[in-house]
């Protein structure tokens, strides 16, 4: 069975913003409907919730064979999991005290740093400089935000960082979905009996906030972090991160519109500045049709480096079964000794 065709590189280039805009369209959605239980039910509670539903959810999609997965397979799936317990944790409470799209613009600041330590050229660089200097706008002091939300916010920015990482090492691990699915499960076992012993009674009490629940686990955890693996298995980390900086602008309208959350001038000026430096990244691969080494080059599971590497081949697509055969070949290419980590 030969392998799906790879899109193209400008292809890539310009489909690459639209599945992250349907990320991040999909998570502040989901992080408007968590706010609107707050009133019934904490955010730790909930984020166990998110967390649980969107395992079980994964796990009956993907049925991942536990019997097939590598220790390295394991480590990651595992290094993962924890990091999205702390990561769904963290911006759960810093929601609590902040609008969703300052929460959302400190959340960046994590992948933005990453996307800064990985750039190649002095563009690039100054992208992630211009978003970097957004969100030091809204933290620091003059900004009128609860110090406490900030300090959250921060925490779900390294935690977000690491994300991006790891969740790129996965999905090089694994050639589906489970590696997610797996980690999902672990970062679960970690996360929910915390919110249950946090929360446990508000939902014996009212068991119909589990329905919230459920829509928070599907717009904030399955759809965005699918998403996630199928755009990292396309473009490379720092891109990733830049792209990332339509987040603040969709989680500002989302609040808007939903909850009636107003931001100061000051808070919109420091978000203008972070989507400007999304905007600046994206127009300059899709013109050019260039864009990074990684883009347009989809990630075989195993492979080392960034997607420039030589031996970077197409990978498989979202919403399509992997090639077995490949996927065969991949295995027995690794000799029984050779472990990523």
């Amino acid at each position: 069975m030969s392998h799906p065709t790879p899109l193209p590189r400008r292809s890539t280039a310009l489909v690459a913003p639209l599945l992250m805009l349907g990320q991040v369209a999909s998570l502040q959605t989901g992080a408007a409907v968590a706010k609107l239980t707050y009133g019934t039910i904490s955010p730790t509670a909930l984020a166990g919730i998110r967390l649980g539903f969107a395992a079980v959810i994964m796990c009956a999609l993907v049925r991942p064979k536990l019997r097939a997965v590598s220790r390295a397979q394991w480590g990651a799936a595992l290094a993962l999991g924890l990091t999205l317990a702390v990561m769904n944790l963290a911006y759960f409470q810093a929601l609590d005290h902040l609008p969703i799209g300052v929460a959302a613009t400190l959340e960046l600041l994590g992948p933005l740093l990453l996307s800064a330590a990985l750039s190649r050229s002095a563009a690039h660089l100054a992208a992630a400089v211009l978003a970097l200097a957004g969100v030091l706008l809204l933290a620091t002091p003059g900004a009128s935000l609860p110090a406490v939300g900030v300090a959250l916010g921060c925490l779900a920015a390294v935690c977000r960082a690491t994300y991006v990482v790891l969740n790129r090492r996965l999905g090089r691990l694994f050639p589906d979905f489970g590696g997610l699915a797996i980690a999902l499960a672990c970062g679960a076992c970690v996360l929910v009996p915390v919110s249950a012993f946090s929360g446990g009674g508000t939902v014996a009490a009212r068991p119909w906030v589990l329905l919230p629940g459920l829509a928070v686990a599907l717009l904030s955890s399955v759809i965005p972090y699918s998403l996630d693996m199928t755009l990292l298995r396309r473009i490379d980390a720092r891109a990733f991160g830049v792209l990332l900086a339509l987040s603040p602008a969709v989680g500002a309208l989302i609040g808007y519109l939903a909850l009636g959350e107003r931001l100061t001038v000051r808070q919109l000026t420091a978000m203008a500045l972070v989507v400007a430096a999304g905007a600046w990244t994206v127009r300059r691969q899709a013109g050019a049709g260039k864009g990074d080494e990684g883009v347009g080059k989809e990630l075989r599971p195993g492979a080392e480096g960034d997607g420039s590497a030589p031996d970077a081949v197409p990978g498989p697509v979202a919403g399509q079964a992997p090639d077995p055969v490949a996927g065969h070949a991949v295995e027995e290419s690794r000799a029984p000794g050779d472990r990523d980590g």
